[in-house]
Formats: structure tokens, sequence, C-alpha cells
């Protein structure tokens, strides 16, 4: 079903809002500093995340950028389009330059994506998106969990059967090889989570 052309901002938001049937030619138009995915045909709105999860992010991106290869970018809350039911935007990935020309992103440009794990996400993040990113054939996928006792990474490759297959879990300072070296100071994000939070006034 297509959208009224002359609804815009609020109005085509609420029009959306409930609906089980969209796509992603049905969300072209939002605005674009709106926080949202697509899944499985619902629009769903995210909240703005809290410092220390944009911390998270930030940290996460800077690793993997410091030497990341000519021909490959790497962005921050960047739009990968799933399919025509399915837009997700994870907090950092990684895709070939060729596909930098649109938004959403092709998965097939897509080499990583990571997510940080937010109370909002808890549910859906290592359950629907981890089917949805392997079945697409995304090489790997990380999960990023600030909210443990550490700050963990689990880190998924695509294994010989199509499937993610858990590599590592750690809170360790780690050098992984996929999709290429990257350090990890886990530690000192935790480090620095924990300081952040007692220093944070409570509400």
């Amino acid at each position: 079903m297509t959208i009224a052309p002359h609804l815009a901002g609020q109005d085509l938001i609420d029009s959306l809002l409930g609906r089980d049937n969209l796509t992603v030619d049905d969300i072209a138009d939002l605005p674009e500093d709106l926080r949202f995915e697509l899944i499985d045909g619902r629009l769903v709105l995210t909240p703005r995340a809290l410092p220390i999860h944009q911390f998270i992010s930030v940290r996460a991106n800077n690793a993997i950028e410091e030497h990341c290869p000519d021909g490959i970018m790497v962005n921050v809350e960047q739009a990968v389009r799933l399919n025509r039911a399915n837009e997700l935007c994870p907090d950092v990935m990684v895709f070939r330059e060729e596909g930098a020309g649109q938004s959403p992103i092709m998965s097939a440009d897509v080499l990583l994506v990571v997510e940080v794990i937010s109370p909002s996400s808890k549910s859906i993040d290592p359950g629907k998106k981890f089917e949805y990113y392997g079945n697409l054939g995304i090489p790997a996928y990380w999960i990023i969990d600030p909210l443990a006792a550490r700050v963990t990474l689990t880190q998924f490759l695509l294994g010989p059967d199509g499937s993610y297959q858990q590599h590592l879990k750690t809170d360790d300072l780690v050098t992984v090889e996929e999709p290429w070296k990257i350090t990890l100071d886990l530690p000192a994000w935790t480090r620095r989570r924990d300081l952040i939070r007692d220093k944070t006034r409570r509400r």
C-alpha cells in the first residue's frame, strides 16, 4: 500500500504506526533525524541512546576504523536494507565504499554489523537480528553488552553451513582478526563506564 503523498512529518509517522504490512518504500519519506527500524513490516521507533551507550558505540567505531583498509567504510547508525519488510540500523556497520551512494545500504555490501545492547533492545538484538543478518550472509556480527558486570564482546562469524557460530566471548583486552586486525580495550571501556555511572545524578 502506498502512503498518501500529502502526509509529512508527524502525520506520516502516525499513519504508519500500528501497521504490520509496511515495506521499505513506505518509510522512504520519514524524517532523516527520526530513529527507527522496520522489523517484519512494522515501524519501530527507537529512543535516543543514553550517553554510556553512545560512548561504547563510538569506541567500537574508532577501534574498527583505526586500521580500516581502503575501499571500506565504518559508520555509526547507518541503515541497512535486509529485504522489503526489514530495514535495520545497527550501532556500527562496516561496508564496501561502492555501496555508499545510497541509504539504506544494501546487505550485500555489508561486512560486519555491531549491535550495542541497550535496555530497549535487549530482547531483539540477540534474537531476530541474529537470524536476519545470518540469513543474508553478512560475514560477521558482534554484540557488545555494556549492561553486563563488565563490558562484553561476543563475536559471531558465518560458518561453512551459512549460519553464525560464536567465535569468542570476552571482557578482556582482545585483538580479533576479522574483518581485519582490530584491538578492543574492553577493560578500559568498563572502567570508564563505571566512572560515568558513579558520577551520574540519580533522577
